[in-house]
Protein backbone atom coordinates (compact mmCIF):
# COMPACT_ATOMS: atom_id res chain seq x y z
CA UNK A 1 0.00 0.00 0.00
CA UNK A 2 1.46 3.31 -0.90
CA UNK A 3 0.90 7.29 0.47
CA UNK A 4 -1.39 7.71 -2.00
CA UNK A 5 -3.56 5.08 -1.34
CA UNK A 6 -3.70 5.93 2.44
CA UNK A 7 -4.22 9.51 1.92
CA UNK A 8 -7.02 8.81 -0.27
CA UNK A 9 -8.79 6.39 2.11
CA UNK A 10 -8.54 8.77 4.55
CA UNK A 11 -10.17 11.56 2.39
CA UNK A 12 -12.59 9.58 1.87
CA UNK A 13 -13.33 8.75 5.53
CA UNK A 14 -13.29 12.44 6.54
CA UNK A 15 -16.02 13.11 3.64
CA UNK A 16 -17.97 10.63 4.71
CA UNK A 17 -18.10 12.32 8.64
CA UNK A 18 -18.38 15.86 6.68
CA UNK A 19 -21.04 14.42 5.05
CA UNK A 20 -22.97 12.58 7.91
CA UNK A 21 -22.81 15.31 9.70
CA UNK A 22 -23.68 18.14 7.71
CA UNK A 23 -27.05 15.97 6.85
CA UNK A 24 -27.68 15.87 11.06
CA UNK A 25 -27.22 19.10 11.57
CA UNK A 26 -29.23 20.28 8.34
CA UNK A 27 -26.37 22.16 7.01
CA UNK A 28 -25.89 21.74 2.71
CA UNK A 29 -22.60 23.36 2.76
CA UNK A 30 -20.91 21.14 5.11
CA UNK A 31 -22.69 17.94 3.25
CA UNK A 32 -21.44 19.57 -0.28
CA UNK A 33 -18.15 19.75 1.28
CA UNK A 34 -17.59 15.61 2.45
CA UNK A 35 -18.83 14.63 -1.06
CA UNK A 36 -16.27 16.75 -2.46
CA UNK A 37 -13.81 15.57 0.07
CA UNK A 38 -15.27 11.71 -0.69
CA UNK A 39 -14.89 12.27 -4.31
CA UNK A 40 -11.36 13.49 -4.48
CA UNK A 41 -10.32 11.25 -1.75
CA UNK A 42 -11.67 8.33 -4.28
CA UNK A 43 -9.46 9.72 -7.03
CA UNK A 44 -6.37 9.77 -4.70
CA UNK A 45 -6.73 6.54 -3.94
CA UNK A 46 -7.42 5.55 -8.09
CA UNK A 47 -4.37 6.60 -8.71
CA UNK A 48 -2.20 4.84 -5.75
CA UNK A 49 -4.00 1.89 -7.09
CA UNK A 50 -2.58 2.25 -10.80
CA UNK A 51 0.82 3.24 -9.04
CA UNK A 52 0.67 -0.01 -6.89
CA UNK A 53 -0.38 -2.03 -10.33
CA UNK A 54 2.50 -0.27 -12.39
CA UNK A 55 5.39 -0.87 -9.69
CA UNK A 56 4.12 -4.63 -9.22
CA UNK A 57 4.03 -4.85 -13.38
CA UNK A 58 7.45 -3.55 -13.11
CA UNK A 59 8.99 -5.77 -10.28
CA UNK A 60 7.52 -9.17 -12.53
CA UNK A 61 10.14 -7.61 -15.36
Amino acid sequence: MNKDQVKGRVEQAKGAIKETTGKVVGNERLQAEGKLDKAGGKIQSGVGDAKEKVKDAVDKL
